[in-house]
């Protein structure tokens, strides 16, 4: 067996492997044997098969077979054993390949296309400038936080008049030209509204100041603009009928319900950050707005790749590559897609490619290696922020790690896991290197920079 590589240019390469007999005969022949053992053919005992009817049956197949497999892996082990810098997978050799005849033939040569890294150096160093933005934590922030926090141990108490944002249930009924309930008319029992979320505020003044057993009038139609979804669910009619709606309706309030906020006490700090660990009002909002922060740095750093990326790009400059033949290995990655396809995403996928290799570079450089430990760890991070959004700080281990077991029984899942624990160490790394230009922005200015 002979493998052998020869460079076409600076990008791409030949990779020819020459197979003879003497080196896949054995594994065939321990094939044909096993064929026999196995083989149930009519006027034969199992496993006395003549070798020679075997042969015939299974051999041109058992040779493409067993020169496939030493064929992959001559590739394989050359490419790594040489440590080639290789994009992409080999592909077979359009115009140089000889054909290949099983039944006539003991000798193979094999020709395979090599798209090769371009060889560049990726580093940064203190003279690369590179935006960090720190987001800032107002005091609105805070307070809509401390606020989720109350609701959520808040309660509904009866009250005899309607202020703006109280609920009130009562007797609905529709009226006729003169102002009477109409006979045959919709009527409902225990209808509940909101009259703050009235899109009108002339029908939403009707309820200011509404008292237990007062009765109103008022236009649900006109109350929410003639939206037919909401009129349906108030009137419990159809949607069709809903439409055509237009009548006044008296409304006898029978309950008003306001929601009072739960107090802000020592409950529901050792609810949020576990028992004993903020003891006062004042501590209860500095651990928010710290941990706010710290959602923040992590949105941050990923603005700093993305910032790190275009510099390194622009000091790297245009890569060479093998156009012709990655193209080629795009649309057999893409077989649905036609040439136009790679015609127009082939820069693209080319940038991002070039970006790949720099991180790469990068990663080495920095010797960042991500461990199960960080994998699972970034896990337990990405649930404990989904938790957050719901106002769950203190989140006890046990749940955490099985929450954790559950997103990494999916491949794509650890997959993102990964690239974000390299990400997340990357960037760690890199901020040290180079200088930060240091920049507080508010949540909205920082937003308005993805859109």
């Amino acid at each position: 067996m002979n493998v052998s590589l020869q460079n076409i240019d600076k990008v791409s390469a030949l990779l020819t492997v020459k197979l003879e007999k003497a080196d896949y005969q054995e594994k065939v022949d321990k094939s044909l044997k096993s064929f026999r053992q196995k083989a149930q053919i009519p006027g034969f005992r199992k496993g006395m098969v003549p070798m020679s009817l075997v042969k015939k049956m299974y051999g041109k197949s058992v040779v493409a077979e067993e020169v496939n497999k030493l064929l992959s892996e001559s590739v394989y082990n050359y490419i790594q054993d040489n440590k080639i810098n290789m994009l992409g997978e080999p592909l077979p050799n359009e115009d140089k390949q000889p054909e290949i005849d099983f039944d006539t033939m003991e000798e193979f040569e094999f020709l395979f296309d090599i798209a090769l890294a371009p060889e560049f150096k990726a580093e940064v160093s203190a003279d690369d400038k590179v935006d960090y933005y720190t987001i800032e934590v107002t005091d609105d922030m805070v307070e809509n936080q401390v606020k989720a926090y109350t609701q959520r141990t808040g309660k509904y108490d009866k009250v005899d008049v309607y202020e703006d944002n109280d609920m009130l249930k009562g007797l609905l009924a529709e009226l006729d030209e003169e102002g009477n309930t109409k006979e045959g008319g919709i009527q409902v029992e225990g209808a509940v509204m909101m009259p703050s979320y009235m899109k009108n505020d002339e029908q939403k003044a009707v309820f200011n100041g509404a008292k237990v057993n007062d009765v109103l009038v008022f236009n649900p139609s006109t109350a929410w603009d003639g939206n037919a979804a909401e009129l349906a669910s108030l009137l419990k009619i159809e949607k069709e009928a809903a439409e055509q709606m237009k009548s006044n309706f008296s409304f006898q309030v029978e309950e008003v319900t306001r929601f009072v906020a739960g107090e802000l006490n020592q409950e529901i700090f050792d609810q949020v950050f576990g028992e004993g660990a903020v003891k006062s009002e004042e501590e209860f909002r500095a651990k928010i707005k710290e941990n706010i922060a710290a959602q923040f740095v992590v949105d941050s750093d990923y603005k700093f790749l993305i910032d790190t990326r275009k510099v390194m790009m622009e000091k790297v400059g245009k890569l060479e590559f093998p156009d012709a033949l990655l193209k080629r290995i795009m649309r057999l990655n893409n077989p649905d897609k036609d040439e136009k396809f790679v015609d127009d995403n082939y820069d693209k996928s080319i940038e991002e490619l070039t970006w790949h290799l720099i991180k790469e570079q990068l990663v080495k450089a920095n010797d960042i290696k991500v461990e199960q430990e960080d994998v699972t760890n970034m896990a337990k991070e990405a649930t404990r922020a989904q938790f957050a959004q719901y106002g769950m700080m203190s989140i006890p281990d046990d749940i955490l790690e099985n929450y954790a077991k559950e997103m990494l029984k999916k491949k794509e899942s650890v997959e993102g896991l990964v690239n974000r624990a390299v990400e997340t160490k990357l960037a760690a790394a890199l901020k040290p290197q180079v200088t930060l230009e240091n920049k507080n922005v508010s949540l909205e200015e920082f937003n308005k920079m993805f859109e």
